[in-house]
């Protein structure tokens, strides 16, 4: 159980954090860059949580952002052991697997795509839409530092799955694809 009695700690004030194992890294290098996106990212779930979403649809997103902050935990947790234990909380298949069910599932009811399509639509796909792009960064973050420090490969299977579950749900919380705004390549050059 997580216990916190004081928000404030000033050891990183110099410029630096610390990780799982005790050590410290600058709060510039590339791996607090994709913890804080990856942060960034739950928090715009967050906002899309407050737009009305049927109960599947909010049991998913709720679902993600418990295990965003669980991605935080794994990619603050350097080694090269990537098995969760007692000490290492590690992203796991099984939860790559289900985003996978999910996106298939939500699928079947989709049209498929005549076009790409524009962010927007309802209130709620639009927030969707939003942290799927944060989601992206998130990822391209990861990128770098898994490059730089290595993170555990099933983390970085999560949120490269993840932006494509955001999409597929922005698209079923439009109606099933219906609101979906789609784009029209080069129509206003004659504007």
């Amino acid at each position: 159980m997580v216990r916190l009695n004081k928000i404030y700690t000033r050891t990183g004030d110099a410029g630096e954090t610390g990780l799982v194992d005790g050590s410290r890294v600058a709060k510039s290098a590339p791996r607090m860059a994709a913890i804080g996106d990856v942060d960034e990212l739950n928090s715009a779930i967050g906002v899309a949580l407050t737009h009305p979403l049927l109960p599947p649809q909010r049991d998913m997103l709720g679902r993600v952002q418990n295990e965003l902050f669980d991605l935080g935990a794994d990619f603050a947790t350097p080694g090269p052991d990537y098995q969760p234990s007692e000490m290492a909380l590690r992203m796991i298949p099984a939860q790559v697997e289900r985003l996978e069910r999910e996106i298939d599932k939500m699928n079947e009811r989709l049209e498929p795509l005549r076009s790409f399509i524009l962010p927007g639509g309802s209130p709620a796909a639009a927030a969707i839409h939003l942290a799927r792009a944060i989601c992206r960064r998130a990822e391209r973050s990861a990128v770098a530092a898994n490059a730089e420090a290595g993170l555990n490969p099933v983390g970085m299977a999560y949120i490269n799955r993840l932006s494509d579950h955001l999409f597929v749900l922005s698209r079923y919380v439009n109606i099933a694809g219906a609101g979906d705004i789609l784009w029209k390549p080069g129509a206003t050059r004659g504007d």
